[in-house]
């Protein structure tokens, strides 16, 4: 048997939909629920402890991620975001989650 990568992807996405939508102060934003190899390799680069830099890794979208930090995120805002992103998603970006310790 052979192993369909484009047939387990379309599965994937059929479970989880293209995005993780989330709201903040009532503006709308989305991450991926797939994150590509090019956002795990600038995310080696980054501290872990990065949260901006992590995130709008994540999200792909410069302006988005801008537009995001504008709303005045606490530590504690933004690992929520992440572990229910990660949750909804099934994705690891590594060993844990990103913190500011």
């Amino acid at each position: 048997m052979v192993f369909d990568v484009n047939a387990a992807r379309a599965q994937r996405l059929e479970a989880h939909g293209a995005s993780f939508p989330f709201v903040v102060d009532g503006e709308e934003f989305s991450l991926p629920t797939e994150l590509g190899i090019d956002a795990l390799e600038k995310m080696k680069g980054l501290d872990q402890s990065d949260l901006r830099g992590v995130l709008a890794t994540v999200m792909g979208d410069a302006d988005a991620a801008q537009r995001l930090f504008a709303h005045k995120l606490s530590v504690q805002d933004v690992r929520a975001l992440i572990d229910a992103w990660r949750e909804a998603t099934g994705v690891s970006m590594g060993e844990g989650s990103p913190s500011a310790s």
